[in-house]
This record gives C-alpha cells, sequence and structure tokens, in this order.
C-alpha cells in the first residue's frame, strides 16, 4: 500500500492565512498610524502657531502714538516675560520704516528704520508682500519657526509708517512634542498589532481545531476500521473533500468484502473436491483388483480435471473482477472471428457428449467451421481486448455444453442488430426461468437443471463472462431459445466503425 506523505516545505492552512491576512492587517494599521501621526504633528504645528501669531497680534495692537507724536510700544509685560529669555529660545522684533510719503514730508530729517523692541538680527522674511508670512531659518545657532506681520499706522503728525512685526521660536519644543506623539502612537500600534496577531492567530487555530480533531479520529482508528468520517463538526467548507473520502472509504469497503466472500466461497468450492480426491486415493491404496483401481484412478483423474478448471476459473474471475484499469488500449477485433475459434476450440468436448455444436456465418453463409478463412476486413468489428472476449465466449459455450443433454444442438451466431454487435450462444437445454436469470450471474450460483451431478460446474462461468462483457463497455443478456425451452446467451458489445479503403 502507497502512502503518502506531505511535503514539510509546503504550507499549511494555518501558514497560508496567516501569510495572507498579518501583512495585510499590519499594512492597514501602518497606514492609519501614519495618517494619524500626521494628523497630530499637524495639530501640534498649528498649537505652535497660533501662540505665536496671537503675540505678534498684541505687540501689533500694542503700538500707539505718544505724547510728543513719535510712535511708541507699549508691549504687555507678560509678552516681554516670555520671549528674550534664552533657554525658552524665543525672540523678539518690533520695528518701523517710514514709507515714501513719510520722508516726503520729513525731508532729510526723516529717520531710517528704528526697533522698537529686540534685535534687527532676527531673519528676515523671504517675501513682504503677504501679511503674516510663515518661514524657517536659523537664528543663534538654533533651528527657529518665525511669524512676520506687517501692517501700516502713523505717529501723531500723521505721517504713516510700515509696521513690522517678526515672532521667532526654536523648533526644539514642537520636536520634543511630535517625538512624544510619536512614541505614543508606536505604542499604541504596537499595543494594537500584537491584539490583531493574536486574534487572527486565535480565530485561525479555532477554525483548524475540527480538522485536527478529524485528524487524531483517523490515526487512532484501527487499520481494519473503515467506518465513515464523521462530518457534524467539520465546516461546511471541508465538508464536501471528506464526504468525497468517505464514498471511497465506502468503496475500498466494499472491495474487501467482496475479497473476503470470493476467498471464502474459493475455499469451500475446493475444500470438497480435495475431499473427494483424499478419499479416493484412500480407497486405491486399499483396493486390491486391478480393475476396480483403475476405476478409482480414473475417477481420481476426472475429480482432478474439474478441480484443474475450477482453478483456473477462479484466476480468470480475479483478472475479471480487477477494479484497476487493464494495460494497454482496446483493438479492433472481429466478434465473427472470434466466435467461430471458440466454435473450433470446443469440437471435441461437445462430440464427446454427442452434442451438434455449429456455428452460423455473420454474412449469412452456411460456413463449415473447419474451412471458414479469416477475412481482412472484420466483418462483426468491435473496440475490445480479444482474450477477454475469447473467455468470455468460451464460458458461455462451455456452460451450453454441460447443461444441454445429449443429443442436443448448440448454434453460435455473430452479427449486427439494434444498433449493437452481438454474438449468441443458442442451446435447446431445459434453460433457466426467467424468475432466477438474475441470480445466475452471482458467483458459485449454478443455475442449470440438465447437467449431470459430476459434470456441473462451480457456478462461475456467466459470473466471469459478464466481468469480461463489462470490462470492454458490453454486458450479458439470458433468454429464451424458444418459448417456454432452450437458452440464448448473448454478448452485446459496441460496434465499432471501420474505415474502408
Amino acid at each position: 500500500m502507497k502512502i503518502l506523505r506531505t511535503d514539510p516545505d509546503r504550507f499549511g492552512i494555518r501558514a497560508r492565512l496567516l501569510t495572507l491576512l498579518l501583512p495585510a492587517i499590519l499594512g492597514l494599521l501602518a497606514l492609519d498610524s501614519w495618517n494619524d501621526y500626521r494628523a497630530l504633528e499637524n495639530q501640534v504645528q498649528d498649537a505652535y502657531d497660533q501662540s505665536m501669531l496671537e503675540a505678534a497680534h498684541a505687540l501689533q495692537s500694542s503700538v500707539a502714538p505718544a505724547r510728543d507724536g513719535s510712535l511708541q510700544l507699549n508691549a504687555p509685560a507678560g509678552v516681554q516675560a516670555l520671549f528674550g529669555a534664552e533657554p525658552l529660545q524665543k525672540y523678539l522684533h518690533v520695528s518701523l520704516s517710514p514709507l515714501p510719503e513719510a520722508q516726503a514730508q520729513a525731508g532729510n530729517a526723516s529717520p531710517g528704520e528704528l526697533t522698537l523692541l529686540g534685535g534687527s538680527d532676527l531673519p528676515a522674511p523671504p517675501d513682504a508682500s503677504a501679511s503674516p508670512v510663515w518661514y524657517d531659518s536659523f537664528h543663534a545657532g538654533h533651528p527657529v519657526r518665525v511669524v512676520a506681520l506687517y501692517s501700516q499706522v502713523q505717529d501723531g503728525r500723521g505721517r504713516p509708517f510700515s509696521l513690522r512685526i517678526q515672532v521667532a521660536e526654536g523648533t526644539e519644543p514642537r520636536d520634543r512634542a511630535q517625538a512624544a506623539t510619536l512614541r505614543q502612537e508606536l505604542i499604541r500600534d504596537a499595543r494594537m498589532v500584537l491584539v490583531m496577531v493574536l486574534l487572527v492567530w486565535l480565530g485561525v487555530t479555532w477554525s483548524l481545531q475540527p480538522l485536527e480533531r478529524l485528524r487524531k479520529s483517523v490515526l487512532e482508528s484501527k487499520h481494519t476500521d473503515l467506518k465513515p468520517l464523521d462530518t457534524s463538526g467539520v465546516p461546511h467548507e471541508v465538508a464536501p473533500l471528506v464526504e468525497a473520502v468517505n464514498q471511497h472509504l465506502a468503496s475500498y469497503r466494499d472491495l474487501l468484502e467482496q475479497q473476503s466472500q470470493f476467498l471464502a466461497d474459493a475455499s469451500h468450492q475446493l475444500r470438497t473436491p480435495l475431499a473427494i480426491m483424499l478419499t479416493q486415493a484412500g480407497v486405491a491404496l486399499r483396493e486390491k483388483d486391478p480393475e476396480q483401481l483403475h476405476a478409482t484412478l480414473r475417477a481420481m483423474v476426472a475429480q482432478i480435471a474439474r478441480s484443474r478448471r475450477l482453478c483456473e476459473q477462479l484466476l480468470s474471475l480475479a483478472h475479471a473482477s480487477d477494479s484497476a484499469p487493464p494495460a494497454g488500449a482496446p483493438a479492433l477485433v472481429d466478434l465473427n472471428t472470434v466466435a467461430r475459434e471458440v466454435v473450433l476450440q470446443h469440437l471435441a468436448l461437445a462430440h464427446e457428449k454427442n452434442l451438434d455444436l455449429g456455428w452460423a456465418d455473420a454474412r449469412g453463409e452456411a460456413v463449415d467451421t473447419g474451412a471458414a478463412q479469416e477475412t481482412a476486413t472484420p466483418v462483426v468489428p468491435v473496440l475490445a481486448r480479444e482474450p477477454e472476449l475469447h473467455e468470455a465466449l468460451s464460458n458461455l459455450v462451455h456452460n451450453a455444453i454441460i447443461y444441454t443433454p445429449p443429443g442436443g444442438h448448440i448454434t453460435v451466431t455473430a452479427g449486427s442488430r439494434d444498433g449493437m454487435a452481438f454474438a449468441e450462444v443458442r442451446d435447446d437445454g431445459p434453460g433457466i426461468a426467467e424468475a432466477r436469470r438474475a441470480e445466475v450471474f452471482e458467483r458459485f450460483h449454478s443455475g442449470g437443471q440438465g447437467a449431470e451431478r459430476g459434470a456441473r460446474g462451480a457456478g462461475l462461468g456467466l459470473s466471469i463472462a459478464r466481468a469480461y462483457a463489462r470490462r470492454n463497455g458490453g454486458d450479458i443478456e439470458l433468454a429464451d431459445a424458444v418459448p417456454g425451452t432452450g437458452l440464448r446467451a448473448i454478448l452485446r458489445l459496441p460496434p465499432a466503425a471501420v474505415s474502408q479503403r
């Protein structure tokens, strides 16, 4: 018995599911985490930018004319306290620049850019046409985020000035806040990944538990126990596979039962002739009369011949009942020629019993069996295995010879009828009742009534004939030769097409 072993390098169901699910889940979690991080990063940036912009607007509203008409900055103390401290990395710069109209009114006495608060070394904005202007730069050796706010103000004399307010803040606090946010996001995602992996693993394991229980039940069962597998707890996706296995087990169980029955029947059939020969041998050893001794030996020879015939039939039946596909493809066979050869083979046996064994050629001519010649083109072509057809017809003819009384007639014919090729063995013996014709095809069932007790066969002939017929796509039928008497055993096969040259 060939045992199929699994390939350890091949993925199982669990590995396939995990390979499919885990990368997809991890990919979705990574995409979701990235989107969340970007959203939190923007929120952090907006919060810091908003605080810087509020400080700039507070300074803008604090610029007003003094008593002498000049512009002065009355910055809130809280704003000034927050900016300018080096550890905080926050910087302010408020400056005034006279517009052309103010320069024309003041003449040469017009001042240049005037710094009201902070140092003038903050990086200049890249674009002064928009307000507010956000940009990143470096100051005092540190990366800073800067907002520049432009507006137009007038002093007490009505002269216009351009007010520029710059608020700068080091990016280190922002980076720390973003790093903390990223750490929290990674910790949360790691927990989520672990939970998802655990859930997927448990789900796959739970789903495969019925298959694991099924595997254990099969391994724990005895090799002689061929009961169907229980499909009650199997997932419906796997149920068809289990049902197919059950069908295979049922076929195998039926085959084993047939083999066991065949061995039991064969043992019974062989035990009887062996017992008879053993008794005859004992009688021959005690026999003093030479004539009686020769009679006993002749009886032993006849019994040996019947035993030999039984052994040959058992071998033929085992071959015909083999469920494995026959070796070799069917060939084109002339059923008419096979029937003629079978008749020639059994002429001597028929003459010994004083039977008229004849053959009717399929061409409708009266052909002598001893002089008929094979034709180049098959008369009744069929696709089959010639030795098996020969064995099937031989059993039909042999049965007719056994059960036809002396002086009877047996005729073998071949031809085509109703779209089927056929070979028919007709006799005028006692026949078989129609109600019993199905059971005579069973093994070791002798259905004839006309044979002498010692000449009856083992009841295998029709079983062998039908098995070989079915192996070649045909069947055996039984019918009356004439109403109420005789028997026709008909071998039917699908015809084969023959190309005409």
